[in-house]
């Protein structure tokens, strides 16, 4: 069956591929277009860069019937500046993870930041997958001015009656995803995205395209390797995600890494008592920090930030350690003084859900609950979240309860797509940081195993999403990798840059757009 869905669906590519004289490609009774690029829409508030460029590119919803129903992706480009008969390097795809975040968010930051103005000479491409953002259609499951409206029910519930509304919510979102979206849902996974990919590359008549992944994005394109290695011209993963874990295994490791990040910030704070005030020892500041959530769930913050926005909030301080002054000072601003403002600014700025927050969210687990089975009995949660709390319990409840649709979903998951490496495929580039929260080590470990002809480069730090990120040994890999393919003769290490200091302020020169996009899917742990 494997074999004959494969054989379908890339006779479909190669259709799409031979294009007419009219620049509509040749597909039978299904056209599909080349990709032309024009004005981006308007959007309220923002300001669209004159250099960006956007179209759309169908693709078939079911890759079993390609001359079927078709869905419409979006994509934004900023075009290089050097010719293509000159020192072009072609398209460079990129995606930020989730799954369910926008890539078209990062397609700028990308195209500015690239090491030894490689911006230049790549088209740098970015594109919502399906599902998401401005592709057709959008998914959307809930109000999130209702589903999502603070103060929501604490993740870590006293008692069953309390966890029953929390697995209320969890049916509630499974079921109205059914109940709009049945036609779609079984197609939303990571191999369909994946082949998704490669329609765009032959809608931009590229024979051979490069990539860029970050967390989620890695797995998607090991899945893409792996069907497609001889359209690969570079691929780098950057975050990596363990393909042996999917989903919920993962997200059980998750809890153990997390739980080591936020304690690392809990020492940092201890470290810069004489500044914040909240204990000099990470015993005192846990203490400091689980008292505060614990009066938050008697009295929220400003009526808005419960126990539930905290853990929301304070999950985003795992992926960079340039938050930490910020968390640092607006916690203890409640703690000391009894000021909310600052606790009030942190969850609006960083927490708070809107409706794309709630598309990526969806669509996080429409590919998540889809991509591979999970448990369909409550008391097998209930029986490693239980185990799991006890060890880390910063994030291991929270975690759960925002997986717990995958309970309850209206489609069941598949069997996880098996990556590995072909001989056709060119040498790929991972980067890792040692202590990442994320997507732990492990999994970068595990990713390198399955493609042996890889080179992993590790920062020793503990951000997520560290090219690109003020590095530049880690930069330094990259832009030689994007350049020409040269990787280290062997694994190599970068030294972290050092922790912020209490006055610092975030890094300047993309660092904002560098969070917006890279840590979109922060919130999809």
């Amino acid at each position: 069956m494997k074999r004959v869905f494969r054989f379908v669906a890339g006779m479909a590519v190669l259709i799409a591929g031979v294009v007419s004289a009219d620049g509509v490609a040749v597909a039978g009774r299904a056209p599909y277009t080349v990709v032309v690029w024009g004005a981006c829409p308007k959007v309220e508030g923002k300001v669209v860069p004159a250099e960006l460029e956007c179209a759309t590119v169908r693709v078939p919803l079911d890759y079993r019937e390609p001359m079927g129903q078709t869905i419409k992706l979006a994509l934004n480009r900023i075009k290089a500046k050097v010719p293509r008969d000159g020192n072009h390097l072609g398209t460079l795809l990129i995606n930020p993870g989730g799954p369910g975040a926008s890539g078209r968010d990062l397609t700028r930051f990308v195209s500015s930041s690239l090491p030894g103005r490689l911006g230049e000479r790549y088209d740098v491409v970015g594109f919502d997958p399906r599902g998401v953002g401005g592709s057709e259609p959008a998914l959307h499951c809930v109000d999130q001015d209702v589903y999502f409206k603070p103060p929501r029910p604490d993740a870590m519930a006293r008692g069953r009656d309390e966890e029953r509304v929390l697995l209320g919510r969890a049916a509630q979102f499974a079921e109205q995803c059914g109940n709009f979206w049945s036609w779609l849902l079984p197609h939303l996974t990571t191999e369909n995205s994946a082949r998704d990919m490669d329609m765009i590359r032959a809608a931009l008549g590229e024979e051979k395209i490069s990539y860029l992944g970050y967390s989620y994005g890695s797995y998607l394109g090991a899945v893409y390797a792996t069907l497609f290695p001889h359209r690969v011209k570079r691929l780098v993963m950057d975050s990596t995600v363990d393909p042996t874990a999917v989903w919920y295994k993962a997200n059980l490791r998750q809890d153990r890494s997390f739980e080591l990040r936020h304690r690392q910030f809990l020492a940092w704070t201890a470290r810069h008592h004489d500044v914040y005030k909240l204990g000099a020892t990470t015993k005192q500041t846990s203490f400091a920090y689980y008292a505060m959530r614990g009066r938050l769930r008697e009295r929220p913050a400003g009526g808005v930030v419960g126990p539930s926005e905290l853990d929301d909030a304070f999950t985003t301080a795992a992926y960079t350690d340039r938050l930490w002054p910020e968390f640092a000072r607006g916690w203890s601003a409640y703690v000391r003084k009894g000021d909310a403002q600052g606790l009030l600014d942190i969850y609006k700025k960083h927490a708070e859900n809107d409706a794309a927050d709630e598309n990526g969210y969806a669509v996080y687990l429409a590919v998540q609950c889809r991509d591979a089975p999970w448990p369909r009995r409550w008391d097998e949660w209930r029986t490693d979240m239980t185990a799991m709390h006890r060890r880390a319990p910063f994030l291991t409840w929270p975690n759960a309860w925002y997986n717990a649709p995958c309970a309850f979903w209206p489609v069941a998951g598949g069997q996880p797509f098996q990556v590995h490496e072909s001989k056709r495929l060119p040498p790929i580039l991972i980067i890792q940081s040692r202590g990442d929260a994320a997507t732990p080590y492990r999994g970068a470990l595990e990713m390198r195993r399955h493609f042996p002809r890889s080179r992993m480069v590790v920062d020793m730090g503990g951000n997520h999403g560290v090219s690109m990120a003020g590095n530049r040994c880690i930069d330094a890999h990259l832009g030689a990798y994007l350049t020409d393919g040269s990787l280290p003769p062997r694994d190599a290490t970068c030294a972290a840059l050092p922790h912020p200091q209490p006055a610092e302020r975030q890094a300047a020169g993309g660092s904002r757009e560098h969070l917006l996009g890279i840590l979109e899917h922060a919130r999809g742990r």
